[in-house]
Formats: C-alpha cells, structure tokens, sequence
C-alpha cells in the first residue's frame, strides 16, 4: 500500500498503538550524527530545485509518498499530477514502472455505504461550485478527440443469424438501422407519448430518478410526479432529470413492445430460461423490456451495461448523442481503475483510453450494441427511448469480464444483471444436451461455451472447497428443476466441448487449453480430435479417464479371434528408400500394385481381429477392431520372418525393406483401442449386423493398417 507523510518528521499516516497519526505526531529534533542523512532523505528525487526560505510553513505541511517498490520517499505535487493521496492504494515511481510494466497503480475501493436510503450528495461538485451545474461533464469534454464513427448502417431485413455466421465483425460493433422495416419488432406508434406511458403503468407506479449533476438516485418518485415534471417548462425545471430504468415487463404497455428478432433469438433467458418459470408471478431476469425519459441536457456518464448484456435501443421521438470506447483489455482495465474512485467525478475516460467515437441517433433509428462496449450519452432533446438488454452466446469470455470488474468495483447487486449466475447454469444444460446429441455450432460459439463451462466449473469448485456462506450461495444460484449434480455437468460440458474442438481432455486443473494433436506432422488429425497412445492391457479402455468423475462402461464380452497367417509372392517393383516420398506411395496403396517388369517380392502377412460386445440403453453395441501387420522382402535380400529383420554385420549386403510399424509392437501384445473418441462415450455409429471388414491400402498395407466398425442392434444411432 502507498504510505504518505508529513515533512516535518517523516511518519507514515497509519495509527499507532495508542490511535495517534503522524498528524497528531510532535517534531523530532535530529540526533548527533544525523543531519547529513536527514537532508538526503527529505530531498525527492523529482524536485526541481529547493523549497524556498520563505516557504518553510509550507514546506512542513508537504505531503509525501513512497513508492511501492525502490521504497524512495517523492513529493506528492511532484508526482501526483494534480490526484487525491488518500485515494491512492499502491504506487509506482516512473522509474519502477518502466521497469517492470506489470506494475500498475491502483485506487483504494470506496468506502462501504449504508443500506439506509438517503440522499445523495456530490461532495466534489460542491467544493468546486459545480453540484448544480450538470453542463459540467459537456464542459469537461471541451477540446477532446472525437472521432466519427466508423459502425455500419444497416437495413433491418440484413440484421439476422446469417450476418452473425457469415460476417467475422458482426455483434464486436455497434451498427445502425435507420428505420425499423425489416428488423421484425413492434414499437408503439410516433405519437405515443410520456402521457400513454403513465396512462399505461398508472400514475402511482415508482420510477427511479436520475440526478443528471451528481449522476445518483433520487428517491420517492412516482409516474405522476415524473409526468409534472416532464410538462414543466425547461427553465422552470429545479433539475436537469432522467429516468434510464423503468422496466415494464408484464405490463400493458409491455403489449405493445416487441424486441428485434434478432434480439429474440440471441437472448438467453428468452433460449434456456424455462418457459413455466416465467411471467406474472416468478423471478426471472426482466431486462428485455425498458422505457427511457430524458429531459434536454440530460447526461448518463460512462458505464458497461451489467454483466456486459448487449442492448437494442429504438428512438420513438426525440434525439441521442453516444460517445463509445471499444472494449479492449487497456480500455477495460483503464475503466476500472475509473469507475468507482474519485477520479470518476473530474476526469474524462476518454484519456485513459485509446479513442472515441460519437454516433448521433434520432427518431426512427435503432441500435444495436454490443458486449462490452463503454459508452456515455448525452440527450439534446426531450426524447423518449424502448429498449433493453440481453445476453448471447457469441462474446461470453467479455461478458464474464464485465462481470468481474463490477465485483472489483463494488457494483451493489441491485444493479447488477438479476439471476446471471442461474441464467447461466440454465444455458450450460442446455448446450450439454446439445453436444450430446451431436448439434454443430460455430467457432465464436464454441468458444464462448467453453468459457460458459470454465466459469461453471469455477463456481462448482466453490460448492466444494469454498467456505460455509460462498458454498451456500453458490448451491443456491443452481436451478434444482434442471440440475441435480452441478459439479458433474459442469466438468462434462467442458469436456464435450472441449472434446468437440478437438482438444485433448486432462483433468480440471488444466487452466488452458493444450496444442491439437498433429497425426500427420501437418497439422491434421485423424478422425475427431486425438488418438490415444495405445497401451498393452486388456483393460486399458477402463483404466483410461477422459474426465474426472466419469467411469466408460465396460464390454460384457471381449474376444481375441487367432491371428490369420497368410504367405504369398509378388512382383512389386521395389521402392527406392532415398526417394522423399516414397512412403506417402506406399500409404496411399500404389505403391503395392502389382507390375509384370516389377521384382518378385515375398510377402508375409498377419491380421488380428478383436470383437467386443456390451449392453447400452438402446439395444447393444458391437465394436469389431481389426490390425493388419505386412512384411516385404524382395527375392536376394534376405528371408523373411514374423519379426522385422534387422542387418548384420557379417552379412552387410543384406538389407531387407521391412514396411511394418515402427511406433507399434508386435499385434499378439496388444489389443487396440478405436481411433475415435466418441466410442468410449454413447456415441454409436449404426452399421450393418455383421461388421463390415476393411483393411488399408486396398486390402494391404506397407505400415499396418488398422479399421474399427461399431453396429447397435435394436435402436436407432445416437
């Protein structure tokens, strides 16, 4: 933590056993011997040149800090640039920070507040003459970069699940839809009024009221208070007002608001909340349907919106002004060391961050933005807004992110997205079956899911090694209707999914992913994602876990056929080893073809065969693995025998070209596994009641050709 003092006697502003700080602390005069050091040590290395002698009074009331990390003492005015010492919680020199740019300067959290409701005041503002001036924040941006926006503009009939799947930019910005034809929503007519909307909800309904100067709640509000106040005229208005949270699902006036279709089909409690679970009467996220009443002047400062959810926002009458900041790591980390300090109350964000955009709206016009995106509004005009929020399955890792900066920050629950957690449990069950029943998703899908299960998996640790209060919430967030064993679905959803992408699985303290498997050393695997090394035990395929607490079914009968000898002649013509890619022809099957100018070769050939049988929920499940071993040697250089031939020294000429595996031991040793994950799951592929049989290299193989073939009797494939 940084430490402050006083000049005159060098104390750190922390309590002493008896209470007193270093302000209370009484000067010390300076011991034989120590005068010389003191001077050193009262000098800051930043200072550029001395205290002058009429400023000693001043002197003794400078305020120091030390940094953190080469523990050298600074001038505060000389490294402070103008920020609150009190607020600061760890401080770096330049110096430090240049050197090790991990290091970063942090604020100290705001003081825990009171539950009890009272009103709010700007302390800042008043200082400063400001708290009844909400022009302060236009006047802030005076002489800032803006840019114009880069978004597109849209038709609504463009806006749908084939511009997300086609286009790579599409829900990463914000984009425009100047008139709503086309995106398949309903608003209420252009003459619909803030008079319909109280008519609608009724005039004691409560309404949360913005302070537009100190940007906080103004409590005791209802519709009828806020309709008096919408009609008074501008220059009679005490304040400058907003309303930014009035939902109205289930409602009258919710009848007549019908989010984009687009929107329809991403959101998630509209996809995975159960249907019975919601309406009139239950506790579900209600964000879909917003109504927004901004006075001319009005000003919402910079903010995510919770838990990073996307929102869709129509103009019915009036006008808005967006200032956005993309949502990259700095500018999201530069909003969190923002949001929540008293820096937030004199500073622009725009500063700390690379660039801003501005997008002017006006009635008719629709907009679409994404997670994550940080932005401010302003309204120019009395204007009335539909809107709301959602969350989807194409950015999770930014929405998660959101969500641990408004745990850092402090953000009351209040104002955080209601059920996330539950909401998100509801999703990861319902991709599980999903990926069970062998649904394809795309890349940006897939990776947000693989997020969705790491933070399930988070939270499923917390129901296990948490304290007594965290395990008691973490169970209470999991939809007993749905789930019964939540550490179980959460480690198989980021197993299949992972599995599905084509990862290796290890166990849950793997934090990343690992490298694909390369078969081919080009990259490619065979099959779905990796081959499991082959190891020689019966019982292999049991001993084998693909994730922690589950156990593969076991084969109700295993049966090793004798191995099938066959010993014939050919004329092949010999490949020439020194050749690069005399292999890839020997693999492909040409290179085994027999010719009538080729070299008469002595073929020696075994194949293995191993069936297994088991019991499944549908029916049965047949596995038929054959391995095919074959030895060739050409007349002249050697005889041939079941095991790979090897040169001797006392006959150096004889050099027989043995093609059988070099990676794999001789096939009375080992019983393979099928190349293909899935068989170890209850994943079937339907085939005929006898096995098909099939052998590489059109019926021989230079480098051992190995086939598998599954049949279900009785039931459909899964």
């Amino acid at each position: 933590m940084a430490r402050s003092r006083r000049r005159s006697g060098r104390i750190q502003k922390t309590p002493d056993a008896a209470g007193a700080t270093d302000d209370d602390a009484q000067p010390q005069p300076p011991q034989d011997g120590e005068d010389g050091h003191q001077d050193d040590d009262d000098r800051c290395p930043e200072c550029k040149g001395s205290v002058p002698e009429g400023s000693q009074v001043a002197a003794d009331r400078e305020k120091w800090v030390r940094c953190d990390a080469c523990k050298t003492w600074f001038h505060w005015r000389c490294v402070g640039e103008g920020g609150d010492l009190d607020a600061v919680d760890k401080w770096f020199c330049g110096s430090c920070l240049d050197a090790d740019p991990s290091r970063v300067i942090t604020m100290k959290p705001p003081a825990r507040k009171s539950a009890r409701k009272k009103t709010q005041r700007d302390y800042a503002g008043l200082n400063s003459g400001n708290e009844s001036d909400p022009s302060r924040f236009l006047r802030m941006m005076e002489g800032k970069v803006i840019k114009k926006d880069p978004f597109k503009r849209m038709k609504g009939s463009e806006v749908g699940i084939e511009w997300l799947e086609t286009d790579e930019s599409a829900m990463k910005e914000p984009i425009v839809v100047e008139t709503e034809e086309g995106l398949g929503m309903k608003m209420p007519p252009p003459g619909f009024t803030v008079d319909d909307v109280v008519e609608a909800l009724g005039e004691d309904h409560p309404v949360e009221v913005i302070d537009v100067a100190t940007q906080s709640n103004t409590p005791n509000w209802t519709l009828g208070k806020w309709l008096e106040y919408w009609h008074t005229e501008s220059p009679k208005r005490d304040k400058i007002r907003n309303v930014i949270s009035l939902e109205i699902s289930g409602s009258q006036l919710a009848d007549q608001v019908l989010p984009p279709r687009i929107v329809r089909e991403l959101d998630w409690v509209e996809k995975f909340w159960p249907n019975t679970k919601k309406g009139r009467g239950h506790n579900y996220p209600k964000v879909q349907l917003y109504c927004l009443m901004g006075v001319g002047g009005a000003w919402t400062d910079w903010h995510i919106d919770f838990a990073g959810s996307s929102v869709y926002y129509h103009i019915l009458s009036g006008a808005k002004v967006f200032y956005f900041i993309r949502p990259t790591p700095a500018n999201l980390a530069a909003y969190e060391r923002w949001s929540g300090t008293e820096v937030q109350n004199h500073s622009w964000l725009g500063d700390m961050c690379d660039e801003v955009f501005k997008v002017e709206l006006k009635a008719g016009n629709t907009m679409i933005i994404p997670t994550g995106w940080i932005h401010a509004v302003y309204t120019p005009v009395d204007t009335l807004v539909f809107g709301g929020n959602f969350l989807h399955s194409y950015n999770v890792p930014t929405q998660l992110r959101v969500r641990d900066i408004e745990i850092a920050t402090h953000v009351p629950k209040k104002f955080r997205f209601p059920f996330f957690v539950k909401l998100c449990w509801y999703a990861g069950e319902k991709y599980l079956r999903d990926l069970k029943a062998k649904e394809e998703f795309s890349p940006r899908v897939m990776e947000s899911v693989e997020a969705l299960a790491d933070f399930l998996v988070s939270e499923a640790r917390t129901m296990e090694r948490g304290n007594e209060s965290a395990k008691r919430q973490a169970k209470e967030e999991v939809p007993g209707d749905r789930i019964k064993d939540a550490p179980a679905l959460a480690r198989e959803l980021r197993w299949r999914v992972r599995h599905a992408a084509g990862y290796s699985s290890e166990d849950e303290s793997r934090g990343s992913r690992k490298t694909k498997a390369t078969v081919n050393g080009d990259g490619t695997a065979n099959g779905i994602g990796n081959k499991r090394k082959r190891i020689a035990m019966e019982n292999s395929e049991d001993s084998l876990e693909l994730f922690r607490n589950f156990k593969r079914p076991s084969w109700d009968r295993v049966e090793e056929r004798p191995t099938e000898k066959e010993s014939r002649m050919a004329r092949v013509r010999k490949p020439d080893t020194k050749v690069q890619d005399w292999a890839q022809a020997w693999v492909s099957g040409s290179g085994d073809a027999e010719v009538d100018d080729g070299e008469e070769a002595h073929v020696e050939r075994k194949k293995d065969v191993i069936v297994k049988v088991r019991k499944t929920a549908k029916g049965l499940e047949r596995q038929r693995v054959e391995r095919v071993l074959e030895e060739w040697v050409w007349n002249g250089e050697g005889t041939s025998t079941a095991s790979p031939p090897h040169s001797s020294a006392s006959n150096p000429k004889t050099e027989p070209v043995a093609l059988n595996s070099e990676d794999r031991p001789p096939p009375n040793t080992v019983k393979d596994e099928p190349t293909d994950q899935d068989t170890a799951m209850e994943d079937v592929v339907p085939a005929a009641p006898e096995a098909t049989h099939a052998t590489g290299m059109n019926g021989s193989t230079g480098t051992g050709g190995e086939t598998s073939s599954v049949s279900v009797v009785g039931a459909e494939s899964g």
